[in-house]
């Protein structure tokens, strides 16, 4: 399989994963301003999780062009990414319903430390199919974001039942830091 297919369908799972966060915004009841007020929290819960899945998306595609050959470890580990960013619209929807509050907010990260889990496996089994020598090992160096996000995302796990507040925080966080797109790969002849 050439990595064209692989990405046709990442993009395509991606680009659904999208559609369902937006289907999932509902139209109030009313029609004054102060109608939006309680959906607030859903439409500023579906921006962070869009802004994810954007990063994923454009990180994702970086990483491909560093493909030269795609195995079976390379299906498999793309398909355990695409299912925990799967799962982003159902967590997302959760915790914008309940205001991130303790439960939800917990899920929440779990499914985002899940995916950056499943991102980290897939990377690392393109450079073991690529090679030591590989674009993509190269490219990501010593990977500081690549490194610290799962921690962040743990530590805002931790304290998503006494400050759910500040895991939020500690999400958003994560995403600003990934937010600008990696320009690693870009830079490698």
């Amino acid at each position: 399989m050439n990595k064209n297919r692989l990405e046709a369908f990442s993009d395509g799972v991606i680009a659904i994963i999208i559609t369902i966060m937006a289907l999932e915004l509902k139209v109030p009841h009313g029609n004054s301003l102060s109608d939006l007020l309680p959906l607030i929290p859903i439409f500023l819960s579906y921006v962070l999780s869009f802004i994810y899945i954007g990063i994923y998306w454009n990180n994702h595609h970086h990483m491909m062009h560093t493909c030269k050959k795609v195995t079976s470890g390379i299906l498999w580990a793309n398909l355990h990414l695409l299912f925990w960013l799967s799962v982003v619209p159902f967590s997302t929807g959760w915790a914008g319903e309940n205001h991130f509050s303790a439960t939800p907010a917990l899920l929440y990260g779990i499914n985002l430390f899940m995916a950056g889990v499943a991102y980290f496996i897939l990377q690392r089994v393109i450079i073991l199919s690529q090679g030591e020598d590989s674009l993509l090992k190269r490219a990501i160096g010593k990977d500081i974001k690549g490194k610290l996000s799962p921690i962040i995302y743990f530590v805002a796990i931790l304290v998503s039942f006494r400050m759910p507040t500040v895991s939020l925080a500690l999400y958003v966080l994560v995403a600003l830091m990934w937010v600008v797109p990696d320009r690693r790969i870009e830079r490698l002849p």
